[in-house]
């Protein structure tokens, strides 16, 4: 259809726009989860002394090697991942530039978006932004009309049926997979022999709670207002209240001591010595839910399904395989969003292929043995 040297030319155009889109994913994902805009400032800066870089040293791939990964003004260490990022976005970029239809290169190099920023941010925060999940889903909708062919249709009100239909599928399993998980499962306790030092602290709008030495938001430990922690105390001090031997029930905005109930929006601060907590877990983050529904609106119901098993057997793979090392604390709370970007990096680039030759192995054959 092309001249062969303008295939060529969108090929190095692919890997190229793929690392400067892969240099913004590393703004997003280092300024979302604290809230920051990520157009203002426009220019990026120095996360140790706040130098404004310059165009010219902000080259996606190059600026990284020729500064030897330091900031220029300052010399600090400039992690490695802000390559890796800008490098596997090139790549997959030009993998779906290479393998898939090009009419769909522009809304798959969308989702990669998403799914790169995802991942990253799962990983350090264990949270799924809105901003990606909700809006994901939204803009899946509109590319799904746009681009009939992600749904493998002529029609564009077809295409927009079956993504909001692959939408739905996502956010409806995870839902009852997160739901269901939490009745069975969803009650934790953990014993401290010798008890553990407790700590809630505000902080701002938000609080912080510190067990031993790992901290984590107060509000990780509540799906919602209404659940219940319940700490087994040696000792407790809340201001100039000081007590011993005591069971002590929180929700997320109340706790209640010796049956006297206290506004946690009036407290600063309060610690204990504790033998036991116990609290509700999820089987899984609600980001997590929202996320399935944005790749559904993308890619559609086919590869929902397949998007959740290779998610699954992926993470318990890895947390089967951390728990045989040794290494418990990393098996303890795994982020799947993670698992659901590759699964849907599956289907894009071999899902079709993978489910055509499930149902081929599944048929019996003939009355030849073929």
């Amino acid at each position: 259809m092309f001249p062969e040297y303008f295939l060529w030319l969108f090929t190095v155009f692919a890997f190229l726009l793929g690392a400067c889109i892969g240099s913004f994913l590393n703004v997003a994902i280092y300024r979302m989860p604290l809230g920051l805009s990520v157009n203002k400032p426009r220019r990026s800066f120095c996360p140790h002394c706040n130098y404004m870089i310059p165009w010219y040293r902000n080259l996606p791939l190059v600026s990284w090697l020729m500064l030897r990964g330091k900031c220029a003004n300052c010399s600090a260490p400039i992690a490695f991942r802000y390559f890796g990022v800008e490098f596997l976005t090139a790549c997959l970029f030009l993998a779906v530039w290479l393998t898939q239809p090009w009419e769909l290169a522009l809304p798959l190099w969308i989702l990669l978006g998403l799914l790169i920023v995802a991942t990253f941010i799962d990983f350090d925060y264990f949270i799924i932004p809105d901003e990606i999940t909700i809006g994901g889903t939204v803009i899946g909708l509109v590319c799904a009309f746009v681009f009939p062919g992600l749904m493998d249709v002529d029609s564009r009100w077809y295409a927009l049926l079956f993504s909001a239909c692959g939408a739905a599928l996502g956010f409806g399993v995870l839902w009852a997979i997160s739901f269901f998980g939490k009745v069975a499962f969803g009650r934790k306790k953990m014993a401290f022999d010798p008890p553990q030092q407790f700590e809630w602290k505000r902080e701002g709008d938000h609080a912080v709670v510190t067990l031993g030495e790992e901290s984590m938001p107060w509000d990780e430990l509540f799906t919602n207002e209404k659940d219940v922690l319940t700490l087994e105390c040696v000792e407790l001090e809340m201001g100039e209240l000081k007590v011993t031997e005591l069971t002590v029930r929180s929700r997320y905005e109340q706790i209640t001591v010796q049956e006297k109930e206290y506004d946690l929006n009036a407290v600063e601060r309060f610690s204990a010595r504790i033998r036991a907590m116990q609290f509700k877990r999820d089987a899984m983050g609600f980001g997590d839910v929202k996320f399935i529904a944005c790749i559904g609106a993308f890619l559609g119901w086919q590869a929902v399904l397949l998007t959740i098993i290779v998610a699954s057997i992926t993470g318990a793979a890895i947390g089967l395989a951390a728990l045989i090392t040794g290494q418990r604390d990393r098996s303890s709370k795994i982020p799947f969003g993670p698992y659901l970007a590759l699964g849907a990096l599956v289907w894009i680039f071999a899902g079709p292929q993978l489910v055509a030759w499930y149902f081929n192995f599944l048929r019996p054959p003939d009355e030849f043995g073929f």
